[in-house]
């Protein structure tokens, strides 16, 4: 049986998609008004604004940084580190001042802000982001050693560094975090919300975290933006240091508040704990339970554990005599 198409047939197939055409101009149309009506949110300006793809490619020129030999298919040596440190450094410059301008210049154009000198702010917070490298590669480090300390199945600290997500997610919180400081709008957040794409924890950048920190496994993982965070804390997955319930008009009335939790030192939270509100403060060297739920302070030194459920142990003769065994 001869399948191909006649040219009758092939002619009929063109009228039909031509007609169905002929109805994106009038769908065109109707997209242009919503951006001339105000009912829609764009982008329209002569200005660019900044680019997610660029904002990205900072992060993982910092990681070539930050982590030299991990992350390049150069051969480095003690001979030839200063100067592929000197190179990757200065492409790190020159791409992260470019993104901040934008940033900065996008902000002042389209919110109509007084003028912060654009140019100059993008090139000064750049040059102040690359002045922290060897503080926050130190800081990495020990988050890296506490990874080697707190989680027995690590093996090397190549493999905490290739392919631990929680340490990859904490070094992009912690690059978010010191733009954040600087003031730059913007690219703290595509950054850690890239890492929350890639690793499933969401830390926001406004978070603020301190020495040894480890995140082990990780998934689902949510450390609002007014978190606290001390030395040497450890989170398990699914973990929540969220806000308490707020109103629909929550945007405004409680954007400089502080709506998450404190954690102090040595804290350890398993997983599944949710733990929520500005006030509620958890003490050092406490340990907070798998699928704990608090929106209350714990004081220092405390363990805080849900009883054991009863389980039922059913035989299958005793599942045929209780038909509603099955069902939860």
């Amino acid at each position: 049986m001869n399948d191909t198409p006649t040219p009758q047939q092939c002619q009929q197939r063109l009228e039909i998609s031509g007609r169905h055409r002929q109805e994106i101009p009038r769908v065109i149309e109707q997209l242009a008004a919503t951006c001339r009506e105000g009912r829609c949110y764009e982008h329209l300006a002569p200005e660019p604004i900044p680019s997610r793809e660029a904002t990205v490619a900072v992060i993982h020129q910092a990681q070539k940084i930050l982590f030299p030999g991990y992350f390049t298919r150069h051969h480095l040596d003690r001979f030839n580190i200063e100067y592929y440190l000197g190179q990757e450094v200065s492409v790190l410059h020159e791409l992260l001042a470019e993104q901040i301008v934008l940033a900065v210049r996008h902000n002042c154009l389209r919110y109509h802000e007084s003028c912060s000198q654009c140019e100059l702010r993008g090139h000064e917070a750049a040059i102040s982001f690359i002045q922290e490298l060897p503080r926050l590669r130190q800081q990495l480090a020990d988050d890296v050693r506490a990874a080697m300390t707190g989680d027995p199945a690590a093996k090397s600290v190549d493999e905490v560094i290739f392919s631990y997500p929680g340490l990859y997610a904490i070094t992009v919180y912690r690059l978010a975090h010191l733009l954040r400081r600087l003031e730059v709008p913007l690219l703290p957040r595509i950054m850690t919300e890239y890492a929350h794409s890639k690793t499933g924890i969401d830390i926001n950048p406004g978070a603020v975290i301190g020495e040894h920190f480890f995140i082990d496994h990780g998934t689902g993982i949510v450390i609002g933006e007014t978190t606290e965070i001390g030395n040497r804390v450890r989170i398990y997955q699914g973990v929540t240091l969220g806000a308490l319930s707020l109103p629909g008009d929550a945007g405004e009335k409680y954007r400089n508040v502080k709506r998450h939790p404190t954690i102090e030192d040595e804290v350890i939270i398993y997983s599944g704990a949710t733990i929520l509100g500005g006030e509620t403060r958890i003490g050092a060297r406490s340990v907070i339970g798998g699928n704990v739920w608090l929106t209350r302070s714990v004081p220092p030194d405390t363990k805080v554990l849900l009883k054991n459920p009863e389980l039922l142990h059913l035989t299958r003769d005793e599942q045929r005599q209780d038909p509603g065994a099955d069902s939860s």
